[in-house]
Parts: C-alpha cells; structure tokens; sequence
C-alpha cells in the first residue's frame, strides 16, 4: 500500500502496531542528505557502534543535545533536518493540550434529569453528557492517579506482553449510577441517553476519538492456556456489557510453542470470537476487540449499571441511542449525578508513558472544544498558537494528528529540544518531565536499562513507525525515536533528541523493531552516561 499526499480536507490515517505506521515501504520524504553538523563534543565510541551496525546501512541517525539554561549545543547531527518522530510527536499535542486546559483541568460528566419528577419516579429520561473524559474512571486509583502498565492493552493486538490494570472498567460508570439512586430516583419512565455532541467524530484522526470514552472503546479478551496440550484454553473479557457476546476455539499447545491468538467480530462488533493457540503454561495472552458504536455502547452500560444500583429504567438495554430525543439546552433539567476525573495531568502521564494514541488525538478535539468548535480540526490552529508562544520554529514542525502516526508527520530534533527547553522554563517543569517514560523504570522505557548507570536518569518520549517490507521479508523501520531530558547532575537537565530514520529489521519478526528501540534507548544512555561523566 504505497503511501500518497492528499489534500487536507482528506487526511488518512494508518494505525499499527507499537502505535506505529504499518504500511508496506514507508516512503522518508524531506530526510536531505546533508553533511551532519560538526558534532560540539566528540561522540562517544559506544554510540558510533551503534550507528554502524548492518541494520542501519541505508538509515539516518539523528542527535541533538543541549543546555536549555545556557543554550549550549554539545551534540548535533542532522539536527535541522526533517525526521518522521513517530510517538515523540505526542510532545508537541500533549503540551498544546496541557497548556489550553490547564494541568489541573478536571474533567466533569454529569446526567441530568430531564423530564418531572413525581417521588422515586422521573417522568422521561436520563442524559449522560459526554466530556471528553479519557478514562471516565476505568483506571483510577484510590488516591486518585491513573493506573498505567508497560506495554498497554490498546497495543495487545500487535505487542507481545500488553498487560491490563486491575481497576474496573465501568467504575465511573457504577459511581453515577449508584448518585442517580442517592438522588432519590428509583424508576427511569423514559429512557438513557449519550449527550456526544460536544465535538463531531473526525474519521482522519486514526484511532478516532469519540465524546464519550469506556475502556478506551475496545474489549479486553484474556485467554489463558489449559491443563494441557489439547485443552481448551480459558477466557475472561471485560467490561462484560450486553449485547456483547465472546466465543473462543483457542487450543492449548506443547510447552515451548508460540502463542498465536487471532480475534474476528461481527459487523456491528458484539459478537466476537478468539481462535488459534496457546502454549501450555504460559503467561495469559491479552487481545483487544474494538467497540464500533461507544455511545450506544455507554447507554447499556449505564442502564445495566442502575438497575445494579436499584434503578429501573423502562427502556429496553440494548437499543440505538436516541439522540432525537435530546434537549436543546439542560436549563431547568436538574444534575442527578457527576463523575470527576483525576487531574488532566494524570491523563497527560498516562498518554505519555504507554503512548496513548487515541488519548494524543483526544487533545485535538479537546483544544477545538475549547474555542467552541466542535470540529477537531480546529485544534491545530491552537496548537500551533501555542508552539509560537513557547518559541518553538513551527514551521519545523508538521503535523496532522496528535499521536505522530500520520504519514506527513515530520519534525526537526531542535524543534523537538525547544518544546522541552519550554516545560523547563515553567513551575511545572518537574510534573512534565516525570509524565514522560524514565529508563529503566516505567512506561515505553521500563524494560530498557535496568542496572546501567542511567537507570531513572533519562526521561524520554519514544516513537516508532514501522511497516512490511515485502519485497525483503522483514520489516522497514521508517523510525525509532526518543526525545526528552538527560539528568547530567543532580537537579540539572540537557534537552535531547536521538533517532534513525530508514532503518530495517533482518527478519519479519516484530522483536527486531524492539531491538533497534533499545539501540536507540542505548544511544539516550550513554548520551546521558557521557554527560554526567560516568564512563
């Protein structure tokens, strides 16, 4: 599938895995064959090993490395040249997104009552009025942060080893159904509603981001391997929400055999089935199905979540949601219910370490909505307001998502080293900079380095854009990127970008893609290892 420029008003996206591009022969267009900058302070030896190695014949590597407090450079290479960023383009959306509504924005869900009240029974219906809330209470802890693991549930279709977190999907979803019945209602004489009208769905946007948000719109399904070889493997799903409906014919194999687990669903998604193998004892094997309509999706959910917490509601379950029946305005239609969400900070966290894309592309529409546009579209004009301010060369930069996934995303290493010197400059700087995966430790970068001397002192938004080569068997890496901060000595931090651009992988199998990222995590390493020092 070769790629193609289109005019604007036709974006597309192309989703995959590791929150990647996946198309065959990803093209790297404006990567200019130039001569590197003359490097400010010699390279280390390990890093030029690196570079050299046969996966990287045909590729461009990229660095840069600055004091954003004096503005000294003592790394550059290509540092004014067009790279594809993957996922690190996500600092330049979470950034627009945490500076236009604040790093202690909430976000607020309300249902309102809309109809007459006559004792325990409303006379018409309940509107749930989506917020764009990203979670809506699906991995909140007790003490209110988000919940996050290293390789996330929406990457499990593509990633080995995506793990879940152990809160409830449908918390928020329970906690305003259980304030409907402390409000005193008992029976619903009309139906539930999904408010989404707070931003039009943007199909360009890829994964697409919808008003109202459960479980990050898919199904976890988790199989695990039988007593033995030929038995049938087990099966839970979540967030069990009817009409939904999941079948397995997984098999447990041998020892020692490599799981190979396949999801299909129906048209309208509610009737998914799970096949193929898993090896007997191993570790349970995680996929995902989407959820094709979230606002009727919702609706059941809460319907089926008050009747839990003694409501009646005399509309049937599963249905369409009715959107005709919603109200021009909520004047006079009483809140019987509201879920606050954790800060938008938590939110920036959780997109930042485990590369959230549809939370990356959320912030889009939530910028628009914040200039009272509906269209998500109408977020990149704040975006790049935003850049201009924090004295980013927007022109160095282009973009049309918020995850890096699209194939016209490009940026410069400076360009990236300036919207980091920005948070530096701030009272935030240290809540943004631990948002970000730290080596060793957590997020994209947990499995990185973890007894090195750098270990929790470089902290870096990695990105990947990966997709088949068919013609060789093995996959191009159109990029493998990583930018953020390098601890040169306690309390003190450079600016940096490293990445290759047009690397490949010997086979077809994805564990090579995740050899060059610790190449490049390597790289990040002793960048940080040479500053402060220690080798």
């Amino acid at each position: 599938m070769p790629l193609s420029v289109t005019p604007r008003p036709a974006r597309r996206r192309i989703a995959g895995s590791l929150g990647v591009l996946l198309a065959v022969g990803v093209v790297l267009i404006g990567l200019i064959q130039a001569a590197p900058s003359a490097p400010r302070r010699e390279l280390d030896p390990r890093i030029a090993s690196i570079m050299r190695k046969p996966d990287y014949r045909h590729a461009q590597w990229g660095l840069f490395q600055q004091d954003p407090q004096t503005g000294k450079v003592t790394q550059s290479r290509y540092a004014g040249q067009f790279f594809i960023p993957g996922s690190a383009a996500k600092l330049f959306s979470v950034s627009g997104t945490w500076h236009t509504l604040g790093g202690d924005h909430h976000f607020v869900t309300p249902v309102h009552a809309v109809g007459q009240r006559r004792n325990a029974t409303l006379k018409g219906d309940l509107d749930l009025v989506a917020q764009g809330d990203l979670t809506l209470g699906g991995r909140t802890r007790k003490d209110g942060t988000v919940a996050f693991t290293a390789i996330d549930h929406t990457y499990a279709n593509d990633v080995p080893g995506a793990t879940l977190t152990p809160q409830d999907p449908l918390a928020g979803i329970d906690q305003l159904a259980r304030q409907v019945r402390q409000s005193g209602i008992r029976r619903v004489d009309g139906d539930v509603v999904v408010d989404a009208r707070l931003f039009q769905l943007d199909p360009a946007l890829n994964p697409v981001p919808t008003p109202l948000i459960i479980n990050d719109n898919v199904i976890d399904l988790l199989s695990t391997p039988g007593a033995g070889p030929g038995a049938p493997a087990g099966l839970d799903w979540r967030p069990k929400v009817a009409p939904y409906h999941v079948t397995s014919s997984v098999r447990t194999v041998a020892a020692g055999t490599a799981s190979d687990i396949n999801v299909s669903s129906s048209a309208g998604g509610t009737r998914i089935q799970l096949s193929g193998t898993i090896a007997a004892g191993s570790a349970p094997v995680l996929r995902v199905a989407p959820i094709k309509d979230p606002n009727a999706f919702g609706r059941t959910a809460l319907i089926e979540a008050l009747k839990r917490a003694g409501v009646e509601v005399r509309a049937k379950a599963v249905g369409p949601n009715p959107v005709r029946q919603l109200p021009r305005s909520y004047q006079g239609a009483p809140i019987v219910a509201r879920y606050t969400s954790p800060s938008y900070a938590q939110y920036a966290k959780l997109i930042l370490k485990v590369s959230h894309n549809l939370g990356a592309n959320l912030g889009m529409c939530l910028m628009a909505t914040s200039k009272g546009s509906a269209d998500c579209e109408a977020g990149f004009p704040v975006l790049a307001t935003f850049l201009e301010r924090a004295k980013v060369d927007r022109k160095a930069v282009q973009l049309a998502d918020g995850r890096g996934g699209n194939p016209a995303d490009r940026t410069t290493p400076r360009a990236l080293a300036q919207i980091l010197t920005y948070w530096q400059r701030t009272p935030e700087a240290q809540r943004f900079r631990t948002s970000l995966p730290i080596l060793g430790v957590d997020g994209t970068l947990a499995d990185s380095c973890r007894s090195c001397p750098s270990r929790g002192k470089v902290f870096a938004k990695t990105g990947t854009a990966a997709g088949g080569d068919l013609l060789n068997d093995r996959l191009a890496v159109g990029a493998e990127t990583t930018a953020g901060y390098l601890e040169t000595r306690k309390g003190h931090y450079d600016v940096f970008f490293a990445g290759v651009n047009g690397a490949a992988t010997p086979t077809a199998d994805i564990n090579g893609v995740l050899t060059i990222a610790n190449d490049v995590s390597d790289v990040a390493a002793y960048l940080q290892q040479q500053a402060a020092g220690q080798h």
